[in-house]
């Protein structure tokens, strides 16, 4: 692992650091806050996904977490969305290839090689960060934007024994019956449908719900909003009686301006289930 930056903020450190990562096969780099409570011990830790097009930097940057986490003494993870790189697949569309990993382990051509995004989350990159950062194992959120927001609440309801709370900002929440969706999950999985299942929370929340508190705001004006069936994982989380906070706010998009606004409440929000974990 190398430090590429290391910065002091809020009483803590924000850094940035790159790794060669078995999962994609490739460099990856993340973002890395910690707080000041760090430096006496293991401290809680809430995982950001970022959505299409960014990388670790656009919520590192532009949503503001690092102040409230500093405030609950919580770390923050912040990791690429893709693989990257020379000899890395890519596409022209913004919504294909690097970029847009979606959170996923591609099976097909020529994605496959380098986009296991789902082993890069939930298994290469915790074992980096939890053996080199006093990070407390026992103690995880996770939240996320957009792609992100729906990697969040995948890997979440795939793993409820790891994590004690799971927020979402504009999810896209039904991939599976959506443009914005069903061409990424052919791509990278293939046309056997039964392959996309375990990447969409609406048909996970019909299936196994979340042992725990969910937390998902929607912008009332988001300009994906008929992509993002948020609809669809209303009904199946009422049908299923989660634990489920959704809030329509009026007036907001799909943009960092939207995410940042809510960040404080999101922040709190894992703070309460993280320390009564």
């Amino acid at each position: 692992m190398q430090t590429i930056s290391d910065n002091k903020a809020f009483g803590g450190t924000q850094g940035v650091y790159s790794h060669a990562s078995t999962a994609t096969g490739c460099e990856m780099t993340f973002g890395l806050f910690l707080p000041a409570e760090a430096a006496d011990g293991p401290v809680p830790v809430i995982w950001y996904l970022s959505g299409l097009t960014c990388t670790h930097e656009n919520a590192m940057n532009k949503a503001g977490a690092q102040a409230w986490a500093a405030e609950q003494g919580i770390a923050l993870i912040f990791p690429d969305t893709s693989p990257r790189g020379e000899g890395v697949a890519d596409d022209e569309a913004y919504d294909l290839g690097q970029g847009a990993g979606f959170y996923v382990n591609a099976t097909e051509a020529p994605w496959a090689v380098h986009f296991k995004m789902w082993d890069y989350i939930t298994e290469d990159l915790p074992e980096l960060v939890f053996s080199q950062f006093p990070l407390d194992r026992e103690r995880q959120s996770i939240m996320g934007h957009s792609m992100g927001g729906h990697g969040a609440l995948t890997i979440a309801m795939r793993h409820p024994d790891r994590f004690a709370s799971v927020s979402a900002f504009a999810p896209i929440c039904n991939p599976t019956d959506s443009e914005w969706g069903r061409k990424q999950l052919s791509a990278y999985l293939g046309d056997n449908e039964e392959a996309w299942a375990p990447h969409d929370s609406t048909i996970l929340m019909k299936q196994t719900g979340f042992d725990g508190p969910i937390l998902i705001d929607t912008g009332t004006e988001d300009q994906f909003g008929d992509l993002l069936k948020t609809e669809a994982l209303a009904h199946a989380a009422a049908a299923r009686r989660q634990d489920l906070q959704l809030r329509l706010q009026p007036g907001y998009d799909h943009s960092y301006f939207f995410v940042s606004t809510f960040m404080e409440d999101h922040i709190t929000f894992h703070a309460d289930a993280l320390y009564a974990a």
